[in-house]
């Protein structure tokens, strides 16, 4: 066999990013799987803010990075694309140069096989810049996209990604409608969807930089909030077995020194006594010198007096929840996964346990459909009172999720027909209730100690 494949993730193109402990999981997901099928897998990282070349790019500085795995990425302001061009603000290239790009195509042995995946819908260009390159420099090699943006606007991305195959959903049960078409190869092996624990761990041994390590518990969730996409991208909430999980952490602690690991599960905390307190509980006994992160919104409702200690032993030091707003109503519009007299019961908790007011992170979701500006203002005020700290996460309107058609009708932008207009810093569902000079005020309220 030894057929070689490329695996590639693209740039950002946006008017700010941030790198809170990204990794392309499902990408590295991939390579594994590939390696372990006889296939040479290479991997290029465009958001690389490590990459030695960078030094020698004159309009690029080499980000601040903290020794957490966060921080600032490459950047270069480039131009903005037409339908922004009114957005004053500027627009950049997150990354490395395409120059480096095309410098690493040119000298890694030709692929049989490209993979670029995607991430946000609104970050199509980085993804479309990628691509072209490589069909640039390897125009008979076919060129595979999948990821978020794939799934989520199949059918842009088919009419304009330029890629010659566009598939959906999860990549590795997609990978053998893939290889047998366009490499006339099989697998002798594949995970079994509903065990996790059969899936090969991701190839992180391919990033250059192992600075931290995302670890998935669970793939999907069992709620079902109207603003989020979780149950369209997976198929079905499934869960790893908690001591596996453990074993992967140390497997990358002891084996490349790894100290800081992220959590980006739905529902890390769901049924907590069966999955996240036994995982708790053995990392403690392993004695793991590691630091854990959470910046993608944990569930409030599985803060238990238990959990909330647990998670201080072991060192969780970024705690991110998915709070969205004091309105009852909405509350319970939404998907109803957490009431106010929960909140406060969880805070209490958490700080009994000895986190911080600061430390304490609650999303507050600013720029629902026909939401008010005194509606995330009585939100800010509830979660400091609470003695938690808000922070403002400005909602982006997502296809094929239950607020989608609602979104449609209430945004000034076409975001139909646009994925550029789903970017959140546009504020896309603004309105008269809620204008984006009233959002910049509720930043500051959310800021002030």
């Amino acid at each position: 066999m030894n057929k070689r494949i490329l695996l590639v993730n693209p740039w950002i193109h946006d008017f700010a990013a941030y790198d809170f402990w990204a990794k392309p999981l499902g990408l590295l997901s991939l390579a594994a799987l590939l390696r372990q099928n006889g296939f040479t897998a290479n991997y290029i990282e465009c958001m690389n803010p490590y990459h030695p070349g960078l030094s020698r790019e004159p309009l690029i500085q080499r980000p601040k990075r903290k020794s957490t795995g966060a921080g600032k990425f490459p950047r270069c302001v480039i131009p903005k694309p037409e339908v922004l061009k009114d957005i004053p603000k500027r627009f950049s290239r997150y990354g490395i140069t395409p120059r480096i790009f095309r410098n690493e195509l040119e000298t890694m042995p030709a692929p049989d096989l490209i993979f670029v995946t995607s991430m946000m819908t609104y970050w199509y260009p980085g993804v479309f810049e990628a691509i072209g390159i490589c069909k640039e420099m390897y125009p008979a090699v076919p060129v595979v996209l999948g990821g978020n943006y794939a799934t989520l606007c199949h059918d842009h991305a088919l009419k304009f990604a330029g890629a010659d195959l566009v598939v959906t959903g999860e990549g590795e049960q997609s990978l053998p409608h893939v290889l047998e078409p366009l490499l006339g190869e099989t697998l002798f092996t594949l995970p079994d969807r509903n065990d996790l624990d059969s899936y090969p761990y991701p190839a992180f041994d391919l990033v250059s930089h192992l600075d931290q390590v995302p670890i998935m518990t669970s793939r999907g969730c069992p709620y079902h909030c109207t603003y989020c996409a979780s149950n369209f991208l997976n198929d079905g909430f499934r869960t790893r077995d908690p001591i596996k999980v453990v074993d992967e952490i140390e497997y990358w602690h002891r084996t490349f020194g790894v100290r800081n690991f992220s959590f980006y599960d739905d529902a890390l905390l769901v049924n907590a006594e069966d999955r996240a307190i036994p995982m708790l509980q053995e990392i403690i006994n392993r004695q793991l010198d590691c630091d854990f992160h959470c910046p993608n919104g944990l569930h409030l409702r599985g803060i238990t007096e238990e959990v909330a200690t647990l998670m201080r032993r072991t060192r969780f030091r970024t705690i991110r929840f998915g709070f969205e707003t004091a309105s009852l109503t909405r509350q319970k519009e939404t998907g109803g996964k957490i009431t106010n007299s929960e909140t406060a019961e969880a805070v209490m908790r958490l700080k009994k346990a000895g986190y911080a007011t600061e430390e304490i992170g609650m999303y507050i979701l600013c720029g629902l459909p026909g939401q008010t500006a005194e509606e995330v203002e009585e939100s800010i005020h509830f979660v400091k009172d609470c003695g938690a700290r808000p922070v403002i996460a400005e909602y982006s309107p997502i296809p094929h999720t239950v607020l989608w058609e609602e979104s449609v009708r209430m945004s000034p932008f076409d975001i139909t027909h646009e994925p550029l207009f789903h970017n959140n810093t546009l504020l896309p569902c603004r309105w008269e209730g809620l204008t984006y000079d009233m959002y910049r005020s509720l930043k500051m309220t959310a800021r002030k100690k």
